[in-house]
């Protein structure tokens, strides 16, 4: 039998504007768990990337409606848009890509404090 590791991926804070930092390293599952309950909390116009959600979605039906040859029950292009779903997809199964641009576009200020990421209000 093989043994093996489990890697997890991790982030901390890099010290960079308190040397005294003591924030404890979160885990990616931690961090994406955190970041979903964020998702619950924020405006959708806080959503920088908003159109760029909206085409990738229109983009994944045209691409159902043309090369999978489905459509919904009216046969038409779905004209509702979830963002907040999309955008909670993406933090689960995005590319690590995806997740960065996603939250290098949010509009508010995220705070990392005691294993909790909190929206710093205005």
């Amino acid at each position: 039998m093989k043994k093996g590791y489990n890697i997890y991926l991790c982030f901390g804070c890099t010290r960079g504007k308190d040397r005294h930092c003591q924030n404890k390293y979160i885990q990616e599952k931690d961090m994406i768990e955190e970041l979903l309950k964020i998702l619950n909390q924020i405006d959708l116009s806080e959503l920088g990337t908003r159109q760029k959600l909206e085409e990738e979605i229109n983009r994944f039906h045209k691409f159902q409606n043309t090369v999978l040859k489905s459509k919904d029950s009216a046969g038409q292009k779905t004209s509702h848009i979830d963002i907040r779903t999309y955008a909670k997809y993406l933090l689960k199964e995005g590319s690590i890509t995806e997740k960065r641009e996603l939250l290098a576009n949010l509009k508010s200020k995220l705070v990392y404090k005691d294993k909790t990421i909190t929206l710093l209000q205005q």
